[in-house]
């Protein structure tokens, strides 16, 4: 079914979907927030530009944007889908707990801040382009792909993993023009490492037409928590 979204505000474009049910199609999307929040069981394919907070609360559907999506994509999601075939803004998957984002381009700040994971549930997001400063910040969990893909200049920007406690960043790059705050340890990828991630690039791949070989054959760096107490080194000396 298709929906044409034009002049509705997004509890009348929700509940519509939620009507419909299974397979949907909204057209004329232009900075609607909200849309799909809480949502399960539904299939939802977005044409324009869906406003902050796509998918917020997201409990098991899939959500497509053929296009750039705004702030908080997946702002605090339990599970389901996102795939963004454009680029996001900032906060993108904000206090996310489980399930997945993909986006083929770049990411604004702050993607990944306070992503945690519990047991079976383990958030992932993978960025074909960039991502901003503060990249993982205060993440608890969970894993954060970065490719880099047509990057100009660095893969991410200042301060990745501030206040990193847990989870694990994976970034396609050796990261030499780096500087990473002191409550986080870099390393190059192991072999191990790389069989952690191959899925998550595959589907990348899958989704966007990329080429999984070429990917997985380039350096990647792993960022991961140093210490048991990363908030010490924020506010005292040493």
């Amino acid at each position: 079914m298709t929906i044409n979204t034009e002049g509705l505000e997004f509890r009348q474009i929700n509940e519509a979907i939620l009507k419909a049910g299974g397979n949907v199609t909204l057209t004329g999307c232009l900075g609607q927030r909200f849309i799909c929040a809480g949502m399960s069981d539904v299939s939802v394919t977005i044409k324009g530009t869906p406003g902050n907070a796509l998918g917020a609360y997201l409990n098991g559907a899939e959500i497509t944007v053929l296009g750039n999506a705004q702030d908080a994509v997946g702002d605090t999601m339990n599970s389901g889908t996102i795939t963004v075939h454009g680029n996001i803004g900032d906060a993108a998957g904000y206090a996310m707990r489980g399930g997945c984002i993909y986006v083929k381009g770049n990411a604004g700040y702050r993607a990944g801040i306070h992503m945690k994971a519990y047991k079976e549930k383990v958030p992932v997001m993978v960025i074909g382009g960039c991502a901003g400063s503060f990249l993982g910040e205060y993440q608890a969990g969970g894993v954060i792909v970065v490719l880099g893909l047509e990057a100009a200049g660095r893969i991410v920007g200042n301060f990745p993993g501030t206040g990193m406690h847990g989870g694990k960043m994976f970034l396609r790059s050796d990261c030499r023009d780096i500087v990473f705050p002191k409550q986080v340890s870099t390393r190059p990828a192991s072999a191990g490492d790389l069989e952690e991630i191959e899925k998550y690039v595959a589907e990348y791949c899958r989704l966007f037409g990329a080429d999984k070989a070429e990917l997985m054959a380039s350096p990647f760096t792993v960022v991961t928590p140093d210490s048991s107490n990363p908030y010490k080194q924020l506010y005292v000396a040493n």
